[in-house]
């Protein structure tokens, strides 16, 4: 069988409930890792006591690290490719 025809197959109602479910999973995910590395970036204006801890070089790449998966995980969450190795 070629990939193509593996490709237009049918899905059953168990395979689609789980494209479903992971893809929702995603989409808050990523919204939660891109909002947590919005509030990284911009900690000093959200909590001055944290930001005086730590180097704000750190936070700034972390922050841009996390956006970046969240990003990530948005746009796994809108292609749907989960059964791609089965």
């Amino acid at each position: 069988m070629a990939l193509e025809e593996f490709e237009k197959e049918e899905l059953s109602d168990r395979e689609k409930g789980y494209l479903r479910m992971r893809s929702i999973m995603d989409y808050g995910m990523g919204v939660l890792w891109t909002g947590m590395g919005i509030f990284i970036i911009f900690i000093k204006k959200f909590s001055m006591d944290l930001a005086d801890r730590y180097d704000s070089t750190a936070f700034k790449i972390f922050g841009i690290v996390c956006i970046i998966y969240g990003l990530f995980r948005v746009y796994r969450g809108y292609k749907k490719k989960y059964l791609r190795d089965r």
